[in-house]
């Protein structure tokens, strides 16, 4: 995205997306960069609008 990040994930049978701007990933200390080259580490909180790393 222009400004920001979508994260795409699986929801039932289909795939659903939450998108995320730089702004948003900052507040929550998420390193886009990171992000992007290790997706598989983070979980989208649908019900909070956030992305939490995997322990």
């Amino acid at each position: 995205m222009e400004n920001g990040i979508a994260v795409y994930y699986k929801a039932g049978s289909g795939e659903k997306f939450e998108s995320f701007n730089y702004s948003e990933l900052i507040d929550m200390k998420i390193n886009a960069l990171d992000l992007l080259q290790d997706p598989k580490s983070y979980a989208v909180d649908t019900e909070k609008h956030r992305l939490v790393m995997k322990k």
